[in-house]
C-alpha cells in the first residue's frame, strides 16, 4: 500500500501535486508498474493524459483495490489519469535522456500496450549497457510558441517544469515544431520559421544554464496530413534547414531523413505510414526514429535517481475527462506523482508488476 506522510489516504489540492512516501520494492529493467486507486466520491474534471498509447482499466462500483484479479475491472480506456511519474532509485548511471516533443514523441498511433514509441525503442538501444534512462515528455498537439486548452502548455511555457526540473537530465532530444507550422499555415496563429528558430534558441540558452545538452530534431515529413499546405511545407523546410545548419543545438538527429520516403521526401514512407494521418509514423517508423540516434552524442551526469512518467511515456495532455465516483480506477505506471484537479480523495494503491 502506497502511504503519504503515513496516512492511506490523501486530499489533493486543485492544480497541485504530492509525492508519496518512499516503496520499498524491487523493479527490473522493461517492468511494467500498476497502481490501482480509489476514488471515494465524485472528483469534477480530472487531470489526465488522452491518448497514452496504453490501457486503464476501471472498475465496477466499490473499492476493489485489494482485488489480486482483474474481474472487476471491465472498461477499457487507452489514457492516463492522476498518476503523473514515479521515482525510481537505481544503481548510478551516466545520465537521463529526456525525449521533448509532440503527439510524434509520444508515440501517437503506435500499437497499444506495446511500448512502441520511438523513446521506447530508444531506451531498449540503450538498455544493454545500462548506462542512460529515457524520459518521455511528449504531449499529443504540443506547440513551440502557442498554449493549447487540449495540448497543454507551449514548449516555452512547460520546459522548467518538463524538462529543467526532472531530475537526472542530462541530455534532452527536442522534436517540435510540426503543429506550429500545420496549425499556423490553416487556422492560425500563423508563426513563422524565424519565430520557431527564437523559441527554440530561447529553450537551449535555459538548458544550457542549467549544464544540460539539448539535441534538435529535424522536422518530419507531413505532406497528405490533415494541415498540409504548401506554405506549411516550405516552413518545414526552413525549419529543418535552420536546425541542420545554425549551430545552436549541441548536434543534430536528422528525423526527417530516417523516415521519409526516399522517392517523395515530403511525405513518410509508406513502410512507415500505416494509419497515423500521413502525419505519425507506426511503430516500425518510430523504432526508425530510435535508429537514426547516435548514441555517441549523449555525454550524461552521474546520478541514481530517474523520474520516469507512468509507463514510459509522457505527463500528459490538455482538456479534462468527466469525473468518475465510488469506482477503482487501475492506471499502468519508487515514490509516486500525483496531479490534482478539482480536489479528490485517493486510498488504497496497489502495486502489481506487470514495465518500467
Amino acid at each position: 500500500m502506497v502511504t503519504f506522510n503515513g496516512r492511506k489516504s490523501v486530499m489533493i489540492p486543485v492544480g497541485q501535486e504530492v509525492v508519496s512516501d518512499p516503496v520499498q520494492m524491487g523493479v527490473r529493467d522493461e517492468q511494467d508498474l500498476v497502481v490501482s486507486v480509489f476514488l471515494p466520491k465524485a472528483t469534477g474534471p480530472t487531470t489526465w493524459h488522452f491518448e497514452a498509447e496504453s490501457t486503464t482499466y476501471t472498475s465496477t462500483p466499490g473499492d476493489w483495490t485489494a482485488e489480486a484479479g482483474g474481474s472487476p475491472y471491465q472498461t477499457e480506456i487507452p489514457s492516463w489519469f492522476y498518476l503523473d511519474g514515479i521515482d525510481v532509485m537505481h544503481r548510478p548511471l551516466k545520465g537521463t535522456v529526456l525525449a521533448f516533443g509532440d503527439s510524434i514523441t509520444d508515440g501517437h498511433f503506435s500499437t497499444i500496450d506495446a511500448n512502441g514509441r520511438w523513446p521506447d525503442w530508444l531506451a531498449r538501444r540503450i538498455s544493454p549497457g545500462h548506462q542512460f534512462s529515457v524520459l518521455d515528455e511528449g504531449i499529443g498537439g504540443n506547440r513551440v510558441l502557442t498554449d493549447s486548452p487540449t495540448a497543454g502548455e507551449s514548449a516555452l511555457h512547460r520546459f522548467h517544469r518538463d524538462m529543467l526540473n526532472q531530475i537526472g537530465v542530462s541530455d534532452v532530444i527536442f522534436l517540435e515544431g510540426i503543429n506550429d507550422i500545420g496549425v499556423g499555415n490553416t487556422t492560425g496563429p500563423y508563426v513563422s520559421a524565424d519565430q520557431l528558430a527564437a523559441g527554440m534558441k530561447k529553450i537551449i540558452a535555459e538548458a544550457h544554464a542549467r549544464d544540460l545538452k539539448v539535441f534538435g530534431g529535424t522536422v518530419t515529413p507531413f505532406q497528405g496530413a490533415a494541415y498540409y499546405t504548401a506554405a506549411g511545407e516550405a516552413e518545414r523546410e526552413a525549419v529543418n534547414k535552420w536546425i541542420r545548419t545554425s549551430g545552436a543545438f549541441d548536434g543534430v538527429i536528422d528525423f526527417d531523413a530516417a523516415v521519409r520516403d526516399p522517392n517523395h521526401p515530403l511525405r513518410l514512407n509508406p513502410l512507415y505510414d500505416t494509419g497515423g494521418g500521413h502525419l505519425h509514423p507506426n511503430d516500425l517508423g518510430y523504432k526508425a526514429m530510435a535508429d537514426a540516434i547516435n548514441l555517441s552524442l549523449l555525454t550524461g551526469r552521474t546520478h541514481q535517481i530517474s523520474k520516469l512518467p507512468v509507463g514510459g511515456a509522457s505527463t500528459g495532455g490538455g482538456g479534462s475527462a468527466a469525473g468518475v465516483e465510488g469506482v477503482g480506477l487501475l492506471a499502468t505506471g519508487v515514490a509516486l506523482l500525483l496531479l490534482g484537479a478539482t480536489g479528490l480523495g485517493f486510498l488504497g494503491y496497489r502495486r502489481r508488476s506487470v514495465e518500467g
